[in-house]
């Protein structure tokens, strides 16, 4: 059982529960599994961020169950058995990385694919980013940057030159010129006056759509050009405290069959904060910064799904067959939008978690320096943000649950 081996895994080498991912909380659409992020703890601490990126000395092992019969966890028991499905290797550089593995791939016709991530992880454009700009943008002093109405007919302008995708994302390769030129030639009458007062932060909002949701976790620690690149080779990002963790997976690999499950390879790259302390010294750095990637744990799970989704909607429409097309394709749609509503939940429980390991680091120091009254005060903000993750965790089961049943409505309805 899946709690006799994380005894086992205690008991022979030590390692303990460092998550736990209860029933309900990890699903795409009817497919349900429960995990146990377990691992060691490095004693490794240091000022050097090249030596805590190159240690090994810290493990981390999900150790996963599934509780429906359907979904890659199941399919991957039920065809080959319990055993390793995927292994994460470090790379120095992912961006590059997964760039020269897609070029190769288009060059020579082979080698890794990964998981279609949908756009909407990073950002889509929309009506209310015209309005209201990007958060903090000091030319709009706040306000508004134009009405409904005026966005509503930058959005169709934007939709009909075919520049804005049927999932409201846009071209990645559409320079902000060509935006320009479009919204000055297209825009009717009624709005140009709005439009022209506030051009500048219009068309960066629109051109920053591309990676909004990245941008509000990260802000301007990344260039523009590095952002559309993690976009273009969807590459997810995970923050924990003030680490970073890029992660990326390949479509499953060694099968005969596209319909057949397998294991796969992870790639991530770590990048570890530089951050002074009270004392005005570089912190400690610890081994395996920026954490496993708790806010990613779900993306995952449902990337995965999506994919097998997209691959069963290509195949389908190869045959002909309308049916299992559109069948496929509301999967795909609703996966999707799980995956959107799930995200904001996701972030509330990975800041919750981070702040709550920050509690527990800094009441083991003031306790071993004998500051019994601080150390208190740190408990209970440990048990605040407990209780936040809490809240959070029964709202992203509620959410699981609305989808399960949505799931479960569109395959009753094709039986």
């Amino acid at each position: 059982s899946r709690n006799g081996f994380l005894e086992t895994l205690e008991e022979t080498l030590g390692f303990t529960p460092k998550v736990d991912f209860n029933a309900g909380v990890v699903a795409a659409g009817e497919a349900q599994i429960e995990s146990t992020v377990t691992g060691n703890s490095s004693s490794l601490i240091t000022s050097e961020k090249e030596t805590a990126l190159r240690d090994q000395s810290q493990i981390y092992l999900p150790i996963n169950n599934a509780l429906t019969r359907v979904g890659h966890v199941h399919g991957f028991l039920e065809e080959i058995g319990q055993g390793v499905q995927h292994v994460a290797s470090r790379v120095d550089d992912i961006v590059s990385f997964v760039q020269q593995a897609n070029d190769r791939r288009k060059i020579f016709g082979e080698g890794f694919t990964f998981l279609n991530i949908p756009r909407s992880y990073y950002g889509v454009l929309t009506k209310d980013l015209i309005v209201k700009g990007i958060h903090h943008d000091k030319e709009s002093s706040g306000k508004d940057l134009v009405s409904s109405e005026c966005a509503s007919a930058i959005f169709d302008v934007l939709a009909s030159e075919g520049v804005l995708q049927d999932d409201y994302s846009l071209d990645l390769n559409v320079p902000k010129d060509h935006i320009k030129s479009m919204l000055d030639s297209k825009l009717p009458s009624s709005c140009r006056e709005e439009y022209d007062k506030n051009q500048g932060s219009i068309l960066k909002a629109i051109m920053r759509s591309r990676y909004v949701n990245l941008y509000s976790l990260l802000r301007d620690h990344l260039s523009e050009k590095t952002y559309v690149a993690i976009v273009s080779n969807q590459i997810l990002v995970d923050v924990q405290g003030e680490d970073l963790l890029f992660q990326i997976f390949t479509s499953g690999i060694v099968k005969r069959k596209s319909s057949d499950e397998s294991p796969f390879l992870e790639f991530i790259q770590r990048v570890c904060s530089e951050c002074i302390g009270a004392d005005g010294c570089p912190k400690g750095i610890k081994s395996g910064c920026g954490g496993f990637g708790v806010r990613n744990f779900l993306t995952l799970f449902l990337s995965i799904e999506v994919t097998k989704a997209m691959t069963e909607v290509s195949s389908a429409k190869e045959r002909g067959d309308k049916v299992r097309y559109d069948f496929s394709q509301r999967r795909v749609e609703l996966f999707t939008d799980q995956l959107n509503e799930s995200n904001p939940i996701l972030t509330e429980i990975s800041d919750a978690m981070t702040r709550e390991g920050i509690a527990k680091e800094n009441i083991v120091v003031l306790q071993l320096e004998g500051k019994e009254e601080e150390a208190e005060s740190w408990k209970l903000v440990m048990d605040q943000e407990g209780q936040a993750k809490a809240v959070a965790n029964e709202k992203l089961m509620k959410c699981n649950m609305k989808y399960q049943r949505l799931m479960k409505g569109i395959r009753e309805s094709q039986e």
